[in-house]
């Protein structure tokens, strides 16, 4: 398999909070923005509400196309996006999931909590499993990943994970970084 020559869309996760600084709202802002304009769509979990709101509103407004699978419990409790490109409607959780993962061309991790570590971790474990060979980013703005990259590392050197594995995942601090990665990756070579 060679890299990955397209973005048609990618696949997002994360959360419906903010944080506390509002520089996580500003980045995730231009990347929504900065999707649009290479002509990548988000796809993602439908929410109006946090970063997930956010990243929706800026590619919208630069034109860009939003995709959003949400499940029928969150309509019943309104947090879904009714101004987006798309939004899909699924039963449950598991089918969003699934739903997402067959959309996307790459999943990227944006801040967010346990929802958006369930989700990055199932990707990358996909991944690693051959379900996907599709890349899988951490959006490490303002350095929020660095303890989560840590902890791989010292997994790593434990020996619990693969130093391939760490290898394929992509990390970056800029749209433009993680666009031009996400376009240069390659499946990684197994070694077991």
């Amino acid at each position: 398999m060679g890299s990955v020559t397209y973005l048609h869309r990618i696949t997002v996760f994360t959360g419906g909070a903010s944080g506390h600084d509002l520089a996580y709202q500003q980045h995730v802002r231009t990347l929504g923005a900065e999707l649009a304009r290479a002509a990548i769509g988000v796809v993602y979990g439908g929410g109006k509400v946090g970063l997930m709101g956010q990243i929706a509103d800026s590619a919208l407004e630069a034109r860009g196309e939003v995709i959003g699978v949400i499940p029928e419990v969150l309509m019943e409790r309104e947090v879904a996006h009714r101004g987006i490109t798309y939004l899909e409607i699924v039963p449950d959780m598991h089918f969003r999931k699934a739903r997402l993962g067959e959309l996307g061309d790459a999943f990227v991790a944006l801040p967010g909590g346990m929802g958006t570590l369930e989700e990055l971790f199932e990707v990358w474990t996909w991944q690693y499993l051959g379900i996907h060979a599709k890349p899988v980013a951490l959006y490490n703005v303002k350095g929020f990943w660095n303890p989560l990259l840590e902890m791989i590392d010292h997994q790593v050197a434990e020996g619990f994970i693969a130093g391939w594995r760490r290898d394929a995942l992509v990390v970056a601090r800029t749209p433009g970084d993680l666009i031009a990665q996400l376009r240069a990756w390659r499946p990684p070579v197994q070694d077991l």
